[in-house]
């Protein structure tokens, strides 16, 4: 932990980090989690061969491995963000989002179709929590 009260959040059931930056952060009593990918926390190694609804399956566990190691829930999540390489997946990735972000107040959330994502995946999630 700094002076300022900022905290990184590391958990090893979740993919490490492929470049300069963490899984999540704590900071003035909110968890910022970074995008999770369809990594395999023991591997490294992609899941799902493209098949989307396997992918947002694992993005979706990295991501509440990340919330539980921070002492979060899913029900905490205030905001998402959903990163498609093809918008045409979305009801199948809303899908299994609702499964888990199924509170009484849902998070608010964007979700855009991009270019590209890291190692080809085809959903990215990140999220905002808040703690306590």
């Amino acid at each position: 932990m700094t002076s300022a009260g900022i905290e990184a959040v590391i958990t090893a059931a979740a993919p490490a980090p492929v470049g300069p930056y963490n899984q999540a952060v704590k900071a003035g009593g909110m968890l910022y989690c970074s995008g999770q990918i369809a990594l395999d926390p023991a591997t490294g190694l992609m899941v799902g061969d493209g098949d989307v609804e396997a992918e947002t399956r694992q993005v979706l566990t990295n991501l509440q491995a990340v919330l539980a190691a921070a002492g979060a829930t899913p029900h905490q999540v205030v905001r998402t963000t959903v990163f498609l390489a093809d918008l045409a997946d979305f009801a199948r990735v809303n899908a299994l989002y609702a499964e888990v972000f199924n509170g009484a107040v849902p998070p608010a959330r964007a979700c855009v179709e991009v270019a590209a994502l890291p190692k080809g995946a085809r959903v990215e999630i990140d999220c905002i929590a808040v703690l306590g």
